[in-house]
């Protein structure tokens, strides 16, 4: 039940000056990611301003990228919570709506333990018939999934992948070797795409992606195609640019950049701000420093 190999993009969500979904400029980043190589859309991640997004908007979203994708790539929907009842609701919608797979964050704010969030994964997972990609990313979410729960998880049938963002590189070298073939492995992180696919990974969740699709997926596939030098290149050329685009936090800088690209999806959503303006100097001497053509 492997989702993708390569490069997918966290796709951010374009808003209008009223903060209202722009649902067209949704559909016309979706075209130009398929048409520069991305191998799957994750709808509504992190970068998608999943956490301000009503249900309603939540599920439209999901609805308008299955539509647009149309097939051509595999879709991806968060539709992770820290209130399981709501994660399955979203997760049931979702698969209704007809995505590929879905994205299931550990719970933020409440918690649980490594017991709890077994149950937690395991009550979503058991409610769709769709392969479930697990999300550690616990800078946000103030809990960990240790590798001996991603090994438990393996285990159920349709958990078959993990969003490694934790950046510790040592946790995710003891879960490649714990896990092997059970369940594929996916950085997070566009600063240790290399590092993860080294380790067995089979791709990246990119915040970069939405900037440099081609790049991105080229990265992993001279990676696996074996041409590292090729690989090392992209990697550490891209290094400052990748530095600026978390400057401040995902996705303002992002949205940021493709603004100053002339791409104009809008703000991000209160409580998230514009950027600093010295911040946003730095981004812009970084995306002209690779070779980006701003508006």
């Amino acid at each position: 039940m492997s989702i993708f190999t390569g490069s997918a993009v966290a796709i951010v969500t374009p808003m209008n000056s009223d903060f209202s979904v722009n649902y067209a400029k949704l559909e016309e980043l979706i075209d130009f990611q398929i048409d520069n190589g991305t191998n799957c859309i994750l709808i509504c991640g992190t970068t998608g301003e999943a956490s301000t997004l009503t249900d309603e908007e939540h599920l439209e979203c999901i609805r308008v990228t299955v539509n647009r994708v149309n097939k051509r790539v595999p879709v991806m929907a968060g539709t992770g919570s820290n209130h399981t009842e709501h994660g399955i609701s979203l997760s049931i919608a979702a698969q209704k709506a007809g995505v590929d797979a879905l994205l299931q964050v550990t719970p933020y704010y409440n918690k649980t333990t490594q017991k709890g969030l077994v149950k937690h994964f395991t009550h979503i997972a058991n409610s769709v018939d769709l392969p479930i990609m697990l999300y550690n990313v616990p800078s946000r979410t103030g809990l960990n999934i240790n590798p001996e729960t991603a090994n438990e998880l393996s285990f159920v049938e349709n958990v078959v992948a993990i969003k490694e963002a934790s950046g510790d590189m040592s946790q995710i070298a003891v879960l490649a070797a714990m896990v092997r073939n059970r369940l594929d492995i996916y950085t997070g992180n566009d600063n240790q795409i290399l590092p993860t696919l080294a380790l067995g990974g089979k791709g990246v969740v990119s915040v970069l992606a939405n900037i440099l699709p081609r790049e991105t997926h080229d990265m992993v596939e001279k990676f696996l195609a074996g041409d590292l030098q090729g690989a090392l290149d992209l990697q550490l050329g891209y290094h400052d640019l990748i530095q600026s685009i978390f400057c401040e936090v995902n996705p303002i800088p992002i949205k940021e950049a493709m603004n100053l690209m002339g791409k104009e999806v809008g703000p991000a959503k209160p409580p998230l701000y514009p950027m600093e303006p010295d911040n946003v100097q730095r981004l812009r001497q970084s995306l002209i420093s690779a070779g980006i053509t701003l508006s």
